[in-house]
């Protein structure tokens, strides 16, 4: 119980360190993103003082991911310029050490999608972020943490698998994050925000298991705190922006739910 107890507040702590650094550095992500989630993704991180940028030309794409901190490339709009924007941005991402998110969305629903996304991890992703379907078809196994555990080992990347339960894994170390509330599962781009913080995390937290697990933390007590004053999704949808926004370190330790 003591090393339980430990372990929660180390955590809770790093979720309170990456929310004060993210506002004091407003690290720039850039996001290849769908099209559904370009504009709430966009407010997750101006609430938290980051600074985003979207673009998918291929003129541009590079020299916008040479000039931020961290790289989110979300496969929910696979199309022929977000393809190629991504192929693009992870380059530019490796020559400059850019840490980078990879969100395979629904990759379960097509075999070209997640031929794609398995081509990508090959180029060394810092945190893969996807649900138990996603996993599944990517891995070809029933997500448990063992299976987890050896992706992530396999892969030289951090898992942050969601659900009910979210668990993150480098391959030895592994939290489960408890917190949120089942409204986040009512609002387009919720999971593709997450993605993006956890990108955020990564450009002021240099230990990446514990930025990805920050930043399930961080959106997940804030899913709780909006949705006490929400009356349904679309309430819900501007109050977790303002949960965001006014976020602080007391309730992230009180609230925090890991392990």
């Amino acid at each position: 119980m003591q090393h339980s107890a430990q372990a929660r507040d180390d955590m809770a702590q790093a979720a309170c360190i990456a929310l004060e650094r993210l506002r004091a550095r407003s690290p720039r992500v850039h996001c290849i993103t769908n099209a559904v989630a370009q504009n709430f993704t966009a407010n997750v991180l101006l609430a938290l003082g980051c600074v985003p940028s979207m673009t998918l030309s291929a003129e541009e794409v590079a020299g916008f991911v040479a000039g931020a901190q961290a790289l989110l490339v979300n496969l929910g709009t696979f199309d022929a310029e977000r393809r190629q924007a991504s192929e693009l941005a992870i380059k530019t991402a490796a020559e400059k050490k850019i840490p980078w998110v990879l969100d395979p969305v629904f990759v379960d629903r097509s075999r070209t999608r997640a031929d794609f996304a398995r081509m990508l991890i090959r180029r060394s992703p810092n945190v893969v972020r996807l649900n138990h379907a996603e996993f599944s078809a990517l891995a070809g196994k029933t997500p448990s943490v063992e299976a987890l555990a050896a992706f992530a080992r396999e892969n030289r990347t951090v898992m942050g698998l969601s659900g009910e339960t979210d668990l993150v894994t480098d391959g030895e170390r592994h939290a489960t994050v408890a917190n949120g509330h089942p409204l986040m599962s009512r609002v387009t781009a919720m999971g593709c925000a997450a993605s993006a913080l956890t990108a955020a995390c990564l450009a002021v937290e240099p230990d990446t298991f514990r930025a990805a697990a920050a930043a399930l933390v961080i959106i997940g007590v804030a899913g709780e705190v909006a949705a006490e004053k929400a009356k349904g999704p679309g309430s819900f949808a501007v109050a977790i922006i303002d949960a965001l926004y006014n976020l602080d370190a007391a309730t992230l330790k009180a609230r925090a739910k890991v392990s």
